[in-house]
């Protein structure tokens, strides 16, 4: 029967780090977890903007747009 790890206080745990890597490394519910690499340096998955957007872009950045008379 495995011993839990509980404490009054959770930062004794801190006093005791191999117990806690020991039950950790023993612990039946955390081998069965399903895990997943995330490797967020990859490729990015939003697509680049393609030359005519791009051109696009640079057109509407180009104008102005006209001023505002006010009327008072």
């Amino acid at each position: 029967m495995e011993q839990p790890l509980s404490a009054p206080n959770p930062f004794a745990l801190l006093m005791d780090p191999e117990a806690v890597h020991a039950a950790l490394a023993n612990s039946d519910r955390l081998s069965r977890l399903h895990s997943r690499i995330f490797r967020p340096l990859d490729k990015p998955l939003i697509p680049r903007a393609d030359k005519p957007t791009a051109e696009f872009d640079k057109e509407v950045d180009a104008t102005t747009e006209p001023e505002e008379s006010s009327s008072e």
